[in-house]
């Protein structure tokens, strides 16, 4: 290791991704440069790193994806190499050539081995060439929809549309019918196209209920190929992964085991040695559950996974942890590798949950807004971007964290989590903490019985928590003590008069409906009327005592008269509504309590509209798609509520829009048609 290391390095990243690397380099003593967009001036990378220097604008193609701002701040800061992380320019061949051009050193691997296993189409047909089973498809470059329309026969239903650049699961698109494909396509080009830049794509025959595997491989310039064991990956939702561990219960399971290691082992070995592959890569596989002896190749990741904390948790060099982003390093600095396969041992377990700023309880649709406060469990190791006062835009993938538990065993790593995600609170948005609890809970994944498809089949299972009289309670109590005190007696809001005290009223949007809660002021507390149920809510020792009993709830207040809470991993908001949207709110009641037609079509959350499907004054039915708004890279399609003429919102693709703006009228055929979900 005598070849020196860099003096200044540039992260091209954001988030915790960011964060993480910039830990490493200041441990390796290296000076760190972070970028950022308008979006990300207060995030927690800019703060860290030595030196930040603004890309541009929030969107990802004013400033991450901005390869000229990219190589304009490596030269203004003097950056003599780039860390990419995962997503963004990650796998851009482009950029790669670019560092190179301009004499900056690319911390990955070689621009031809990213250009053939960056693209999947080109991946998949060099390892098949190389007699490494894959998946039956059809993987040509620059397929149109009608080509990809006419080979779907061939491939067979059910298959898989995926796109050639990126990962992450994003553009991925199963369908199970011809009918469903043409509309399938056209979702996937346009998710590739806004992730990736690149919106080629191909169909694979979807293989139902595999395990998803994959290999870390690390290489260097000197001819040291080594892996570092597997991951499974199996618990995805949308083929994005949730939770991922290290080792493969399904390995750790079978008596075989140790040998079906050794071999997908130094298949991913093989396969990155085909192109002279040099750094940090994975690469992964499908493997069959009823038969774990076979697998077939999906794609290598010329990148860092999102998941790599796992491997770092369990692998040992010599009885020591491995840190990948030091390697990575090293290895682009031109070091060789100071170990060999056989000096690799795993030790324990270790399971990594993904935090995201989501709904859940409402099809997972994205949570933003400004983080009121921040509490990460200990005994777990977190890669984490949070902190308070950050803001969690729409522009970008809704990941907050990751929890990394590891333990002797499964079992011991299972628990472990568990704790932390309890432990773990985030208010000002809500998250996907309770879901990640459920599902660890879930018997099949106690057991290491895993799929990719278990979590679509469990989730109906899954009984979310919403917030109800209790904290509807707390939320009177906590809203009136916030109020300033008055100087006067007709501003003091104890409800005096003479005799009985009047009760103070309040009405809550709890995200469902509108809640009705009254209020006595009591010595030291309030005494709250929810649905008929009565709480009596105390301040004691810096806390709250609720009916006697003492409140977990951490609750903070966000601006706008919302009131976040958050216990046991479960987070939810409830916000005190005005006296105009109290009274808009009955007459909407009343007007849909007598049959009247509600002919508004309201974006579900706060995006940019991707794309206008009719014009105005068409003539459209029931259930058409009018628009689609996106999301933290998720599309959410507003449907017709009614036949009828639609009007449409001076809108126009790339706007942004609010949660509950109204994208469109649709004025109904039938004067008496009921309102129907978009």
């Amino acid at each position: 290791m005598n070849t020196p290391l860099f003096d200044t390095v540039l992260v091209a990243n954001r988030g915790e991704i960011a964060v993480r690397i910039i830990r490493t380099l200041r441990a390796l003593g290296i000076k760190s440069v972070a970028v950022y967009s308008d979006a990300d001036a207060g995030a927690l990378h800019v703060s860290q790193a030595d030196t930040a220097i603004r890309l541009g604008g929030a969107p990802a193609a004013d400033s991450y994806l901005n390869i000229e701002a990219v190589i304009t701040a490596c030269q203004a800061s003097g950056a003599q190499a780039v860390h990419p992380g995962y997503g963004f320019l990650s796998e851009n061949v482009d950029f790669a050539r670019a560092l190179e051009a301009a004499g900056i050193t690319f911390i990955g691997p070689p621009v031809h081995a990213i250009n053939l296993m960056g693209d999947k189409i080109r991946s998949k047909n060099h390892v098949q060439a190389h007699q490494v089973p894959v998946v039956p498809g059809i993987a040509e470059p620059s397929l149109s929809d009608e080509q990809l329309l006419a080979a779907a026969a061939e491939v067979g239903y059910p298959l898989l549309i995926k796109p050639s650049a990126g990962g992450g699961g994003k553009g991925m698109f199963a369908v199970d019918a011809a009918e469903q494909l043409p509309e399938a396509l056209a979702s996937a080009r346009r998710t590739a196209l806004k992730a990736f830049g690149d919106d080629t794509l191909f169909l694979e025959r979807l293989v139902r209920n595999p395990r998803h595997i994959e290999v870390q491989v690390l290489a260097d310039a000197h001819g040291t190929t080594v892996h570092l064991g597997e991951r499974e990956c199996s618990l995805q939702r949308r083929h994005q992964k949730v939770i991922e561990e290290a080792p493969a219960p399904l390995f750790e399971h079978l008596e075989r085991g140790a040998q079906i290691r050794e071999r997908i082992g130094a298949a991913a070995v093989a396969a990155a040695q085909s192109v002279g592959y040099v750094g940090a890569g994975t690469v992964e596989f499908l493997v069959s559950d009823e038969n774990p002896d076979e697998f077939f190749f999906m794609e290598m990741n010329t990148r860092l996974q999102v998941e790599h904390p796992v491997t770092e948790e369990v692998v040992r060099v010599r009885g020591q942890k491995l840190d990948l982003v030091d390697w990575q390093v090293r290895i682009a600095a031109g070091q060789r590798l100071d170990f060999a396969q056989d000096d690799l041992t795993l030790h324990g377990h270790a399971i990594e949950a993904r935090l995201y700023a989501e709904d859940p309880s409402a099809n997972f649709l994205p949570s933003v807004g400004r983080i009121l406060e921040v509490r990460e469990p200990d005994g777990v190791r977190v890669d984490s971007s949070l902190r308070s006062g950050l803001e969690i835009s729409a522009h970008y993938d809704p990941m907050l964290a990751k929890l990394i538990a590891w333990a002797p065993d499964r079992a011991g790593a299972l628990a472990r989590l568990d704790r932390a995600l309890e432990q773990n609170v985030v208010l000002g948005v809500l998250t996907n903490g309770e879901y990640l609890r459920l599902l660890l809970a879930e018997e099949d994944v106690v057991a290491g019985r895993l799929d990719t498809n278990l979590i679509e089949r469990k989730m109906g299972e899954f009984t979310f928590r919403a917030p109800g009289p209790r904290e509807l309670a707390l939320a009177a109590h906590l809203h009136c003590q916030s109020l300033p005190a008055s100087r006067t007696p007709w501003g003091a809001r104890d409800g005096w008069r003479a005799g009985q005290h009047r009760p103070i009223t309040q009405h809550f949007d709890d995200g469902r409906q509108v809640v009705e809660t009254t209020l006595l002021p009591t010595p030291g507390g309030s005494l709250v009327t929810v649905s008929g149920e009565q709480f009596l809510v105390r301040a004691v020792d810096s806390g709250l005592e609720i009916n006697a009993a003492r409140s977990t709830t951490k609750q903070a207040l966000a601006a706008d008269g919302t009131w976040w809470f958050s216990e046991s991993g479960w987070s939810a908001a409830v916000r005190k509504l005005r006296r105009e949207e109290v009274l808009d709110q009955q007459l909407a009641s009343r007007a849909q309590q007598s049959g009247a037609y509600c002919p508004d079509v309201l974006s579900p959350m706060p995006g940019t509209v991707i794309s206008v499907q009719v014009s105005d004054g068409q003539q459209v039915v029931s259930g058409q798609l009018l628009a689609i708004v996106e999301a933290m890279k998720m599309e959410h399609q507003l449907l017709a509520p009614a036949d009828g003429i639609v009007h449409l919102a001076a809108l126009t693709p790339g706007d942004t829009v609010k949660a509950k703006q109204v994208i469109a009228t649709v004025e109904a055929a039938d004067p008496e048609a009921e309102e129907q979900p978009a």
